[in-house]
Formats: structure tokens, sequence, C-alpha cells
């Protein structure tokens, strides 16, 4: 099997799923288009469809192809025809996996994103876990991409030897880590060439440390709502502009604990209100609980608030 493609440097958007406020919670349309349009638009160096700000585990086969044809279709228009799409790729099976890889290959996506399956986490193993991504890798007609976050998948974690391991497999190309695991940044770049296969930051509040360490960018929730900020202090810290980079990320910091602490419902509550969508189209398939709270309302705004003058100025 020939290398395939690297995955692409830079700030990569998870991008949010918008539902109707009706009992069967459809996909909102109208909210997706003009929220996929804004990231389109922004300048991000990536789009994923389906990750865990996207309410994967929610979606079904049908929805995750529709969403993928309707993001290349707004890049096409918009005249980024080659903008890189990644799917959020899951489930209980190897098999079931495989399957979606092929789905995201068909809809026209360019990567897949991947989770430990966990239901029987019990039984995986390091070992177990190397052979799922070997055996899915294989099969994959797109690259894969490895998520690592042991948060939602009962704490099963892709160690830094697993790493070396898979990350010779031509066709994984990468590792998002949303364990925080900075370290884990540093022996990937040690034993690899980025062009070969890369470590990504989970969140944007580190991704400075991320590049200082040999990281190639940042696959984050908080380009939902800040795009220009995200890609500014990538920019930055590129051009060599190490200090401005690091006061950035300061700030961006201090923000991004509003969607730490929000949760994805509190996230898609502050983006709604900020950008001005419907707010009866910013709650989370249930039975993940509406963010209704008056008083934490109040803090995430004004958590969040604090960029949005720099993001409209950039």
């Amino acid at each position: 099997m020939a290398r395939a493609k690297s995955y692409p440097p830079g700030v990569h958007v998870p991008s949010l799923t918008w539902f109707q406020g009706t009992q069967e919670q459809e996909i909102d349309w109208d909210v997706q288009r003009k929220h996929l349009e804004f990231l389109v638009k922004s300048g991000l160096h990536g789009i994923v469809i389906a990750g865990t700000n996207g309410e994967a585990v929610t979606l079904n086969h049908t929805e995750k192809a529709a969403l993928v044809k309707l993001t290349r279709e707004l890049a096409t228009q918009h005249g980024r025809p080659d903008l890189p799409i990644t799917l959020g790729c899951g489930g209980s099976t190897t098999r079931d996996v495989i399957a979606e890889t092929r789905l995201a290959a068909e809809a026209g996506a360019d990567f897949a994103l991947v989770l430990v399956p966990s239901y029987f986490h019990f039984a995986m193993t390091e070992d177990a876990i190397v052979a799922f991504f070997e055996e899915l890798a294989d099969a994959s007609p797109v690259p894969v991409v490895i998520y690592n976050f042991p948060g939602v998948v009962a704490g099963l974690d892709v160690n830094s030897e697993m790493l070396s391991k898979l990350g010779k497999h031509p066709n994984i190309v990468g590792v998002k880590l949303t364990c925080g695991g900075i370290a884990k940044v540093a022996r990937v770049r040690a034993e690899f060439d980025p062009l070969d296969f890369s470590a990504l930051a989970g969140q944007s509040d580190w991704l400075v440390p991320a590049l200082s360490t040999g990281g190639t960018g940042v696959i984050t929730g908080v380009a939902n709502l800040f795009p220009k900020c995200c890609i500014r202090i990538y920019d930055l810290y590129t051009q060599g502009k190490e200090k401005e980079a690091s006061l950035a990320q300061l700030k961006l910091a201090q923000m991004e604990w509003g969607f730490g602490k929000g949760g994805i419902n509190g996230t898609k509550w502050v983006v709604a209100k900020m950008l001005g969508y419907p707010q009866e189209s910013c709650h989370c398939r249930r039975p993940y609980p509406q963010y209704s709270d008056a008083k934490k309302q109040a803090w995430i705004y004004e958590t969040c608030n604090i960029l949005s003058e720099e993001e409209k100025a950039l």
C-alpha cells in the first residue's frame, strides 16, 4: 500500500450540527447551511463533519453523507472546491467503522477521524486497539486519523508506544490528541515526518505549545465561533512571531474555558446567540439536556464575548 496523502496542517473545525426545535429534532438545514457557509468563508484549513462537537453518535449514515455533500457543495460555491473535509467514523464493530469510511469516500470526504470502539472497553487491550486501527486502515478508502479522546471512550488511551506502531501504517496519517498529551506531540514528531504521520492538538487553548513541540495544527470547536482568532494564532506562530502568538493564545485560553465548562449544549447555545441563529435550533439531540439555566447562560456569554471585537476586526 502506498503512503496516503498527508493530513493538512492548520486549523480544522468540528462543525456543530443544528437541529429543529421539534419533537423529531431533524437537522435544521437552513441553519446548517448558514453555519457551514460561515465556516467555509472564514478561511479555515479544514472542516470536520460528525466530530464530538457535531454530535456524531446521534447522526445516522444518511445524515452524515448529506452533511459532507453540503459542505463540499458550499466549499465549491465559494471557490474552495478542494477544502479538506474529514468525517467522524465510528461504531462498536470493526466492520461498521469500515463501512463508515466507505460512506465517507462516497460522500466526498477526504479523511476519516476514528475513535477507539469502547462498548466492550474491558476487552480492548493495547494489542486489540492496535489491531483495530490496522485492520481499519487496511480496508479504508480514505486516510485515517486516530481520535484519542479517553473521556468519551471509557478511559481507553492510545499511548505513545501504540502511536509508534500505528504511525508506520501507510494509511494512518495523524492523531488528534484530545487527551491533552503535549508530550505525545513531541514523541510523534521525534519519530515521524509530519508528511507521513502528524499530531494535532484537540483544543485550541494549547495550540502554541503543540506547534512548539512539532504539532501541525489543531481540530478545535472554538473555531465554530472564532475561526479567524484561531487562524491568527496559527499564522503568527508559523510566521515566526512566537511572542505575539503566545499572547493571543493566552487570551483565547481564557475564552475557551467557556466551551470547556459549558459542554456541547452550552457551546451551541452561545454560538447561536452570538451568530444570530434561532434559539430553538441550538439544542442537542435528546437526551442531552438543554442549556437553560439563566446564570450559566450569562456566564458563558460573558466568558466567550471577550474575543468578539477581535474576531470582527480580523
